[in-house]
């Protein structure tokens, strides 16, 4: 799955382009490199994603292309 994608589905990031602009500003990273909004994201990936002066580091426990909101939790765990 897309990671900009994958960002919306778990509600980590509440809008898509939001999660786009967020890759292309370099904000977002995945296994310590920078991504693009087109990395395709797998279990066991850790995220860290830079909002303004705090960070955010998830790992990818599950992938689900819809959830809902109570499921969208279960699809990462913070580190």
């Amino acid at each position: 799955m897309r990671l900009d994608k994958y960002l919306k589905v778990s509600r980590l990031i509440k809008r898509r382009t939001v999660a786009n602009e967020a890759c292309d500003a370099g904000r977002v990273t995945v296994n310590g490199k920078p991504a693009k909004a087109s990395l395709n994201v797998k279990v066991g990936d850790v995220i860290e994603i830079a909002f303004g002066n705090k960070s955010v580091k998830a790992e990818v426990l599950q992938i689900a292309e819809t959830s809902r909101k109570e499921e969208a939790k279960e699809m990462f765990r913070y580190l």
